[in-house]
């Protein structure tokens, strides 16, 4: 991928427990979203739900190496 909207440090992205996602505000009025998972996978693209934007996010990877899986944290 190519065009990125902007390039965000994960430090400036806000966690939503709930939601299990980074998010960042969008200008689109919505926010960007990224899930633990995704950058345990080493995605960096936080994609807008509500239009065509997606940014690219900064963070070290081995942060969220060893993350437990998301199902496993719900059936333990």
């Amino acid at each position: 991928m190519g065009a990125y909207y902007d390039e965000i440090e994960i430090e400036d992205m806000v966690w939503d427990a709930e939601k299990g996602v980074f998010h960042y505000p969008c200008p689109c009025g919505d926010r960007f979203e990224i899930s633990r998972a995704q950058l345990a996978e080493y995605e960096d693209i936080a994609t807008c739900p509500s239009c065509s934007l997606v940014i690219r996010v900064i963070y070290d990877p081995l942060d969220f190496e060893d993350d437990p899986d998301e199902e496993e944290e719900g059936e333990a």
